[in-house]
């Protein structure tokens, strides 16, 4: 019997690369949505004259979409496919782009930063599954890493686009075209880059799986010959019937199975830290709150803005790192590494906060860090975000994929993510409070979280390296 190799040709890498491209380009927006908030958090407050909480659920009130999304987003898909699924994320991103930017208060831009989650959440669950859907078994794990690096792209492409329009306008606040604000610019910015993922979501073919759902077999059987690569039709029968029989399983999926002689899995407990604990780190408060951070510290805000655009550049390189070394080196020791790593940087930033001044500036008192601190802060943020790039931001989601037993992962994927989303948007919103309390605090509370996501993967986070899917046990708690 010929091996799955032997099955298959070499699809046209230009096809491969297209679709997964397109379907990865809903990372960008990912991405970009998420993250084009930071340049305008200072104006909104000024704006809309909000308290310090306030400020932090309007930045945040995407997250709840985000919750929305990855919760509807599977059944959305699997109701009306992926590729119209990904139009309606589309227009989602659209819709939230323009109306943030044309906000007239609180609430009505709150009600489109969550439109906007939704659409990311949509696009967080659409797109991973239907990547690797399409893609060759043989080159699934690098297709995959595209959608990580697409959402740093857009976080990066999100940090550059604000400084561009505050440099412009002479600041966040300041008008520039049409006399409309430049950090309602920076919102509208985003409506581009939705309108093309929706035009180019209409060049990409159906997933087979959802077609195979659908019996429409002959189509799903055109889409694995030209794109996947398989060639005999006895190839393409058997894995027609492989699709029917996973979807088969997924939909008797259901929350009590996570449930064994009533307690919770252990290996779900395993997935729930993963998921909170890559949150309370507090990587997404460089992302949505850096400017903040450092105008807050004394710093000019296009120097903000010029720092902004460094730290995602440098979340770009730590990816690079983590797609090389994730096949390479394992899951397991990197995390730990990680772990290591970002309770160094996290520290040294607590320690530099707490040499902060405050110093009397045009008759008013403004807090300012004094060298060497200022750039020691620096740096320390920069190590925190490379160790993190490189280790637990996509390294959380490979093991989340990986290590659930067959008959549980879909529903347990469900729930971590949804955790992972929940502790983003507990963070986020807390953070302008716990700065307000001190940055000391907020920066000491996530160096100690990093400290305890150390003893966590040593003690409990399996090795997920070299295993097939159909190997992992239900104790995957204990480590090799």
């Amino acid at each position: 019997m010929s091996s799955p190799a032997a099955r298959m040709q070499d699809p046209a890498v230009g096809t491969v690369a297209w679709v997964v491209i397109v379907a990865a380009f809903g990372g960008f927006l990912f991405g970009f949505d998420t993250a084009v908030i930071n340049g305008a958090v200072d104006s909104i407050e000024t704006e809309f004259a909000l308290s310090g909480l306030v400020t932090g659920f309007v930045v945040s009130s995407a997250l709840l979409g985000c919750m929305i999304g990855a919760w509807l987003g599977g059944s959305i898909s699997d109701r009306i496919g992926r590729q119209r699924a990904m139009l309606v994320a589309a227009s989602f991103f659209f819709a939230s782009a323009i109306g943030s930017g044309l906000a007239v208060g609180v609430i009505d831009l709150t009600v489109w930063r969550v439109l906007g989650g939704i659409g990311v959440g949509m696009a967080s669950v659409i797109a991973p599954a239907y990547i690797a859907e399409v893609s060759p078994a043989n080159m699934r794990g690098r297709m995959g890493s595209l959608w990580q690096m697409a959402i740093v792209v857009g976080i990066f492409s999100a940090a550059l686009s604000n400084a561009f329009i505050a440099n412009l306008a002479g600041s966040a606040g300041s008008p520039l075209w049409l006399g409309v604000d430049a950090w309602r610019w920076m919102f509208i910015m985003e409506a581009l880059p939705a309108l093309i993922y929706g035009l180019l979501a209409l060049s990409i073919p159906e997933s087979p799986r959802y077609l195979v759902s659908r019996g429409r077999d002959e189509q799903a059987a055109s889409v694995l010959r030209s794109v996947v690569g398989l060639t005999q039709d006895s190839a393409i029968s058997e894995k027609i019937r492989e699709i029917r029989q996973t979807i088969n399983v997924e939909a008797r999926q259901k929350l009590r199975d996570l449930v064994v002689s009533g307690k919770i899995m252990p290996i779900l407990w395993v997935g729930l830290g993963l998921a909170v604990f890559q949150q309370f780190v507090g990587i997404n408060v460089i992302f949505y709150y850096s400017n903040t951070l450092w105008m807050a510290v004394g710093l000019a805000e296009e120097q903000a803005f010029l720092i902004q655009v460094i730290t995602t550049a440098v979340n770009i390189l730590g990816t690079v790192i983590g797609i090389i070394i994730v096949d390479k080196v394992g899951r397991r020791i990197p995390l730990a590494v990680g772990s290591a790593g970002m309770a160094v940087g996290l520290g040294m930033m607590t320690i530099a906060f707490s040499q902060a001044t405050v110093i009397e500036r045009a008759g008013e008192e403004v807090v300012t860090l004094p060298d060497p601190w200022s750039y020691i802060a620096l740096v320390s943020a920069n190590v925190f975000v490379i160790f993190f790039a490189a280790t637990w931001g996509p390294f959380m989601w490979v093991l989340l994929g990986e290590m659930f037993p067959n008959r549980v992962r879909a529903v347990a994927l469900g729930v971590t993510a949804a955790a992972n989303w929940a502790a983003n948007f507990l963070i986020s919103m807390l953070f302008p409070e716990m700065a307000g309390l001190s940055l000391v605090f907020a920066y000491g509370f996530y160096a100690f979280s990093a400290f305890l996501s150390l003893i966590f993967v040593l003690r409990w986070v399996p090795e997920t390296k070299g295993r097939e899917l159909e190997d992992m046990q239900e104790v995957g708690h204990q480590r090799d």
